[in-house]
C-alpha cells in the first residue's frame, strides 16, 4: 500500500513538474516541434495583414533535389486567434501634426486584443506570423514588443520562428477555419518604459552620443537614396549604424527565420555594432525596428536596448535632423 501511495505521489509530482515546465515558454523563439508538443497549453496568436490568407489552402512543392518547399502560404496553426497587424498601432497628434502607425495607448491596445479574442490566462502566448518575409517576422516582433511593453512577462510570450511556413515544413497540418468572433478579456497591466525610447530621449542621445543607434531599414533608405513618402526627409539619425533588413533573417526552404546569438554576434561585428552597449533601434514606423530590438534585447540579451517606436516618421515630421547622401 505504501508503495502504491509512493507511486501516486511521485506520479502527481511528475505531472506538476511537467505542467510547470509547460507553463512558461523556453525562449523568446520556439520551434514548430515545441509548439506541437505544447499546443493545448498555449494561446496561439496569428498576426498578419488582414485575414485573407488565414483561410487559404497552402501549397507545398519539391525542389530539384526533392526537398519540400513552401510554394504558397495558407491556413493557420489550429486553434489560433487572428490579429490584423494594421490594427495594433494607431495615429497620434504631436504639435498639431498627425503621426501615423504609432505605439497605441493601453486602452486602445486592450480593445484590439480583446476584439481578436485574447483572454486573461496563465497560458503563454505564442505569436505566429506567416513567415514569408522579414516584414512578416517583424510583424510578430512588433506585437511581441507591445505585449511585453503592456505587461506580459518574458516567460509568457514567444514567437514561432519561421511562422506558419516553418509549421508546414515540419509536416504539421493547418486549419483554414474563419477567425473566431468571440471577444476576449485581456487587459494591459502596465507599461515597461525600460524598453521604449521616447522622442525626448532620442533627442538627448543624439546630442550627447550616449547610446548606439541601429537603423533597421534597407540600405537605400539608410543612405538616403530612397525616402519613404511618410518621412519629411531621407537618410538616417546622426551617428546611426545600419543593420539592414537582409541581414536580420534568413530563408530556410521558404520559411523566414531569425538566427542564433552566435550568428548575430558575427553580423554585428561585420557592421561595427556593439552587442552590449546601450542601444536604440529605429526604422520608419517602428515595425522593422522591432525586429532589430528583438535581436539585440531578446536573442543577444542586451537589456540596455530600447525601441524608438516613433522612428523616422515622428523624427522627420517634427523637423529633426537626418544625415544622408544629400547632406
Amino acid at each position: 500500500m505504501k508503495l502504491v501511495k509512493h507511486l501516486i505521489v511521485a506520479g502527481l509530482a511528475g505531472s506538476l513538474v511537467q505542467f510547470a515546465a509547460a507553463a512558461d515558454v523556453p525562449a523568446p523563439l520556439i520551434t514548430p516541434q515545441w509548439l506541437k508538443a505544447h499546443l493545448s497549453e498555449v494561446t496561439v496568436v496569428d498576426v498578419r495583414e488582414g485575414t485573407k490568407g488565414y483561410t487559404a489552402q497552402p501549397e507545398l512543392a519539391k525542389d530539384k533535389a526533392g526537398k519540400t518547399m513552401v510554394k504558397m502560404t495558407g491556413g493557420h496553426v489550429p486553434g489560433a486567434i487572428a490579429v490584423d497587424f494594421d490594427t495594433i498601432r494607431h495615429n497620434k497628434v504631436v504639435d498639431g501634426k498627425t503621426i501615423k502607425a504609432q505605439l497605441p495607448t493601453a486602452e486602445y491596445f486592450t480593445k484590439v486584443m480583446d476584439a481578436a479574442g485574447l483572454n486573461k490566462s496563465d497560458k503563454p502566448i505564442v505569436i505566429v506570423p506567416t513567415g514569408q518575409t522579414v516584414d512578416t517576422m517583424d510583424m510578430a516582433t512588433r506585437l511581441y514588443f507591445q505585449l511585453r511593453y503592456f505587461g506580459e512577462p518574458a516567460t509568457k510570450v514567444a514567437i514561432l520562428n519561421g511562422g506558419v511556413n516553418a509549421w508546414l515544413l515540419a509536416g504539421n497540418a493547418v486549419s483554414t477555419d474563419k477567425p473566431a468572433a468571440s471577444a476576449g478579456n485581456w487587459a494591459a497591466s502596465g507599461e515597461d518604459k525600460a524598453i521604449l525610447a521616447t522622442l525626448d530621449e532620442v533627442k538627448g542621445a543624439v546630442h550627447n552620443g550616449s547610446v548606439q543607434f541601429i537603423d533597421a531599414r534597407p540600405t537605400p533608405q539608410f543612405l538616403g537614396i530612397v525616402t519613404k513618402p511618410v518621412n519629411k526627409s531621407g537618410g538616417h539619425l546622426p551617428g546611426a549604424k545600419s543593420f539592414p533588413t537582409d541581414a536580420i533573417v534568413r530563408d530556410v526552404d521558404g520559411a523566414t527565420q531569425f538566427m542564433t546569438a552566435a550568428d548575430y554576434r558575427r553580423i554585428f561585428h561585420a557592421y561595427d555594432i556593439s552587442a552590449s552597449e546601450p542601444t536604440v533601434t529605429y526604422c520608419n514606423t517602428g515595425h522593422l525596428a522591432s525586429g532589430a530590438w528583438f535581436v539585440a534585447h531578446e536573442i543577444l540579451g542586451n537589456k540596455k536596448s530600447k525601441l524608438y517606436a516613433g522612428s523616422m516618421i515622428e523624427w522627420t515630421n517634427l523637423g529633426n535632423p537626418t544625415v544622408g547622401l544629400a547632406d
